[in-house]
């Protein structure tokens, strides 16, 4: 079934940009099963054939037309050799998956499987093992919240171990923050490109999101103040440190007017410094400003590993309870393998020594993108327009492209030579802004082959970005 759609996108019968039915609507028209019809569209997007953006649904990733008459990925370099950096297999012929996938953000650094199997050792013991697999409580153990206060501590601010709670992961934080917050109906205000999975939580609570204008400090305090004005806002959510995806980080005085402004109006916060841990200058949070009003969350999935992970959430004494009730109701409690585990690698000091291995890591990969992007773009090398934003700290960038590129005829072209990147309105709130951008992420791949990514990139800009 997959070829079938396949064979019409080349075809020209479903063309680039194009939306495709539902899985819901794709099921019905063809009579098969709803499992079957996420199989196929997880088959085309494997296939680099469609994109799925959070909120939007799922549309071809073929090049559009060109305002000249030619398509922006026409003549693309045959595969597959050149397809991909060497020493890694180029796929299928006709299957146009990408081999370097910069969608995908999870540090790893040399080492650190070994380091993390000697924190989990014990836990293979029967006695031990039988007592970390047991059901956890929303607010962990003892052992677990010092932990988790140690690792969530910043900018002089440490969270009382009393007033933490645990999740599976960053996500199911969010998500029961959320719940607990807003009901269906309810208006969040978020920054106006802002982590993905945030739409999609909204759409399942019934929750409204509404954009919020910002600069080079982040979130603008008056915008936010002006979008409660014309219809109350019932919380936000922001991401003040290295902020996803733009890389900005909102400075004292700027959290301190936020700060101000969300007093005012008298809603909460979902603080979100999941990517915090890699600024270690940062200021203060939200969280140290407004201890009444905020519920911080963050995970070791970005220090540690995404596969065995902990969600942490730090919230105000008198909302403990709904958001206990939150967790327990959308089944998004902590396990208590993954709790103990933290509890070690906390303990041995595994985080600390990760999360110092990976503010190196990133300063060694910003070196790469300053010489085959940033560096190009200012006139080093062949003229890449556009703008870049991100941060020396930050694992992603953000790059706005020049015209005539829109985010989907990128894509497919970078897909085209091998490379997958994420569209901008993948992060938009509204699911309509930042058509013009794509976000590259930098964590995963090794650096010899971030370098041969960013080569590519630039060629594709400017070989057919004009």
């Amino acid at each position: 079934m997959a070829d079938e759609v396949a064979r019409e996108i080349e075809a020209g019968r479903l063309r680039g940009g194009e939306r495709l039915p539902t899985q819901r609507a794709f099921a019905r028209r063809r009579g098969i099963a709803g499992s079957t019809a996420i199989r196929v569209y997880g088959e085309l997007a494997r296939r680099g054939l469609v994109v799925g953006e959070v909120g939007r649904g799922t549309f071809v990733r073929a090049a559009a037309p060109h305002p000249g008459g030619a398509a922006l990925t026409e003549g693309a370099p045959p595969r597959p050799s050149g397809f991909g950096p060497p020493g890694l297999q180029a796929p299928d012929a006709g299957q146009g998956a990408a081999v370097v996938n910069l969608e995908l953000n999870y540090p790893v650094v040399e080492g650190q499987s070994a380091l993390m199997a000697r924190a989990l050792g014990p836990l293979a013991r029967p006695d031990v093992l039988l007592e970390a697999t047991r059901t956890a409580a929303p607010d962990g153990t003892p052992e677990a919240r010092e932990a988790a206060a140690t690792v969530l501590a910043r900018g002089g601010w440490r969270p009382d171990p009393g007033q933490l709670l645990f999740a599976g992961n960053s996500r199911q934080s969010i998500a029961a923050a959320l719940s607990s917050l807003v009901r269906p109906g309810g208006r969040l205000g978020v920054e106006e490109v802002t982590y993905p999975l945030v739409r999609a939580i909204a759409e399942q609570l019934g929750v409204r999101l509404v954009p919020i204008t910002v600069d080079e400090q982040g979130m603008l305090p008056d915008a936010l103040a002006a979008a409660h004005r014309s219809a109350s806002l019932t919380a936000v959510y922001v991401q003040p440190t290295l902020q996803n995806p733009l890389s900005v980080t909102t400075g004292a005085g700027r959290r301190a007017q936020l700060a101000a402004a969300i007093r005012d109006m008298g809603c909460h916060v979902v603080e979100d410094g999941t990517w915090g841990f890699l600024a270690e200058d940062a200021p203060a949070p939200l969280a140290a400003l407004l201890p009444e009003r905020v519920i911080f969350v963050d995970s070791l999935s970005k220090r540690v590993a995404p596969g065995l992970t902990l969600g942490m959430l730090a919230a105000p004494p008198g909302h403990l309870d709904a958001l206990a009730r939150s967790l327990r109701s959308g089944g998004w409690t902590a396990g208590g393998f993954a709790m103990e585990a933290a509890v070690r690698w906390v303990g041995d000091g595994t985080v600390e020594t990760l999360v110092a291995a990976k503010r190196a890591d990133v300063r060694v990969r910003h070196e790469i993108v300053r010489e085959r992007l940033i560096g190009v773009g200012a006139g080093a090398g062949p003229g890449v327009k556009g703008r870049f934003r991100t941060d020396p700290r930050s694992y992603y960038c953000w790059w706005e492209l020049p015209p005539p590129w829109r985010a989907e005829t990128f894509v497919a072209a970078a897909a085209a030579r091998g490379i997958a990147v994420t569209p901008g309105p993948a992060f938009a709130a509204d699911g309509r802004r930042a058509g013009q951008a794509v976000r590259i992420g930098l964590a995963s791949p090794s650096t010899e082959v971030l370098a041969w990514a960013l080569d590519t990139l630039v060629d594709v800009a400017v070989t057919r970005g004009g």
